[in-house]
């Protein structure tokens, strides 16, 4: 099984940050923007306006906590299969969040941070989502994938089995081909199905 994490698991960091600092080009997500540079270029650069340090903003994330349901959802469909967490978040935002997940693997980017300022960012390889599950079937793995945004559709595609969770009605409309569920009850009955 392989996860994004972001609107699914945990709350969009961005968003949250977003709203700490009242910015709100800042709530833009992989949901509105599908070319993930693009997106990157602008927060770094919003950053850069507004001053915003990596220590404010992991701040931010210290107050965050997993979606409600989320650690027992995970929990649940870790006893029954492998889970891989696939994100477009970056090192330094997703694990401080991951020991309240019972540390399950995470796979993401990282950012570049000198003297406190984000400057730049470095992705583990380009559409890192796709070819990690292109990888795993590499390795006989059969692969279900759930996500919730533009920049997993590619990972839904080329699994076994993809599902849209919470995600927004632009991508749903989209992508009609992805079963799009709201509750976790409702993608682990999902995946329950797959895995018989």
């Amino acid at each position: 099984m392989t996860l994004d994490v972001e609107g699914v698991l945990i709350p969009e960091i961005w968003i949250a940050v977003a709203e700490r600092t009242g910015i709100e080009a800042l709530r833009r997500t992989t949901r509105d923007e599908p070319d993930y540079d693009v997106l990157m270029r602008g927060r770094l650069q919003l950053l850069n306006e507004h001053g915003l340090t990596m220590s404010m903003i992991a701040e931010v994330i210290g107050g965050l906590a997993p979606l409600d349901g989320a650690k027992q959802f995970l929990d649940t469909l870790r006893s029954t299969t492998q889970v891989l967490l696939l994100s477009d978040t970056f090192e330094q935002f997703g694990m401080p969040l991951m020991h309240q997940l019972g540390y399950p693997t995470l796979i993401c980017h990282r950012l570049v941070v000198e003297q406190d300022r984000i400057v730049d960012y470095r992705l583990r390889m380009p559409d890192q989502k796709r070819h990690a599950v292109t990888a795993l079937h590499r390795l006989n793995y059969r692969v279900i994938a759930a996500g919730d945004s533009y920049n997993d559709t590619a990972m839904l595609a080329e699994a076994d089995a993809g599902f849209l969770f919470h995600a927004p009605a632009n991508v749903i409309a989209e992508f009609p081909q992805f079963p799009a569920v709201d509750e976790y009850d409702d993608l682990l009955a999902l995946i329950t199905e797959q895995l018989t």
